[in-house]
Formats: C-alpha cells, structure tokens, sequence
C-alpha cells in the first residue's frame, strides 16, 4: 500500500522580552512621582509535549485516509469495539546520524527503518510467510510522532496491521489479530479490464490471486520482460487448477507506483 507523506505540525516557540520602562533625561519636578524601575524579564517557554507512547495491542478506528497518514498518532479505541487498525509493535526511532545530527520524523532514512521493522514483523504476528501474505489483502501500516512531538523527546514508531476490504475502504478486525488468517485477494473482473477491483474473497467476485512471481533487478524491466518472466509460472499454476485441456488465467505485473512502494514481484490470476 502507498504511503504518501502527511504533512507536519510545526511548533513556533516565541520567547517574549519585555523591555523596561526609562525616566526622561530631563530631571523631574518636585511634585512629580518618580516611575518605579522595572527589569527586563523573559518569558518561559513550554518544552514541546512528547505525548503519550503507543502500546501493543491497542485497536483504532482509522479511515483509509488516516491509515496512510504516515505521521501522527489516534487515540485507540475499546478492541470490543469496532475497528480497522491493531498496533502489534512499537519501536523506537533512530533520529541520530552518525554526524551527531538529529533526523526529521519524516526523513527518508526513518521511513525507511519503520518500513522494514513494520514488514517483517507482520508474517511472524501473523504466523505466515511473507509470500502467503501477499496474497491476501492484509497490510502492514505505520506512523510516527508529528515533528513537534519529537522535538519534545518522542521517539516511538507504531506497527498496525489492517485489511483493505475494497478501495479505499478497510475492513472491520477481530478482537485479536494474533495468527489471524485474514482476507484472500479477489477481484471484480481480470486485472488490465475496466471494471478491475479488488476485494476480500468474501464478497462477490470473478477473479483470485493465486500465486505471485518475482522480478529482480533494481530498476522494474520493461512490461514484456516481466509478462515473458511471469507467463510460464501463471501458465503452470493455471494448469495445475484444472483438468481442461483449455484454460484461462491472466497476470498482473507490478507499475511504477508499486515498483517505487517496494513490490518487486507480479501477480497470476484464475477465474473464480
């Protein structure tokens, strides 16, 4: 799932002098009452709140829009109430280089350090290999402390799982996601078509994700290199689900977007 950058809170901390008051220089009348001096003061500056640290195990109630909001935190709800989002880990960012300098919450390198702790923990919390897993519509989601929080000392990162039910919709979870089985992938109609969408296994479909094929490389090759890497893999799969001598399957590789998000491989499909 893209995650696309949520833009930060900004603390504007204003340190406030107040100057004191002088006497003209010329002397003052007899009658005249002299000014009582005053001394220049600042004003205190509140450290920035670090707020409350996520814990494992918290549900949320998140939209899809909240869900890839890379940054900021929602206040967790009663996991016997209905919710999308279930933190299973909670880290702690390293924000310093090795320069001595201090990361943004929002650098690559930190995004980079909850992507992978957040990826490679959801098939153990889940107690299935990554490759199953990308076969079902089960993500792994995560977030950070806004800038502000984490000039106030907030280091933590939190890893939710949620379960995309179809666009831009997520699914309700159970109370406990811990080796959960979680939705398979399906589809409206064969990927490439207009009516093409994705969605759980449990609602109405024509098509399901059967098996996925890997492309390597550092740059995502050309779409008939991946179809010609991924053509004999689909075919067999397709063979292997059926005893007709005339069967269908379709392919789906993997565009820029997705190359760019980390998906390096495609996906083979069959009719429901």
């Amino acid at each position: 799932m893209r995650r696309p950058d949520a833009a930060l809170a900004t603390l504007l901390a204003v340190a406030v002098l107040l100057s004191g008051c002088t006497s003209p220089t010329d002397a003052p009348a007899d009658d005249a009452t002299p000014s009582p001096s005053s001394t220049a003061t600042p004003t205190e500056v509140a450290a920035p709140d670090p707020g409350p640290t996520p814990e494992v195990g918290e549900c949320h109630a998140l939209s899809m829009r909240q869900a890839v909001a890379v940054v900021g935190r929602t206040a967790p709800v009663a996991c016997r109430r209905p919710h999308t989002a279930q933190t299973y880990f909670v880290g702690r960012l390293d924000l310093t280089t090795k320069s001595g300098f201090t990361r943004r919450v929002d650098s690559q390198a930190a995004q980079r350090q909850m992507s992978r702790a957040c990826t490679t923990r959801l098939p153990r919390h889940l107690g299935r290999t990554p490759r199953e897993l990308r076969l079902s519509m089960v993500r792994a989601v995560w977030f950070s402390p806004s800038q502000a929080r984490a000039e106030g000392g907030a280091d933590w990162f939190r890893c939710d799982i949620v379960a995309v039910a179809s666009p831009g919709t997520l699914l309700r979870l159970p109370r406990r996601t811990k080796g959960w089985d979680g939705p398979l992938m399906c589809a409206t109609a064969a990927p490439g078509t207009r009516g093409f969408r994705r969605v759980t296994c449990g609602v109405k479909h024509s098509w399901r994700a059967v098996a996925t094929v890997d492309i390597p490389g550092r740059k995502l090759p050309t779409r008939d290199a991946v179809a010609a890497r991924m053509d004999q893999v689909c075919r067999d799969v397709a063979a292997d689900a059926t005893d007709a001598l005339d069967f269908t399957w379709s392919q789906e590789s993997p565009t820029r977007e997705q190359w760019d998000a980390g998906q390096r491989y495609g996906i083979c499909w069959l009719p429901a």
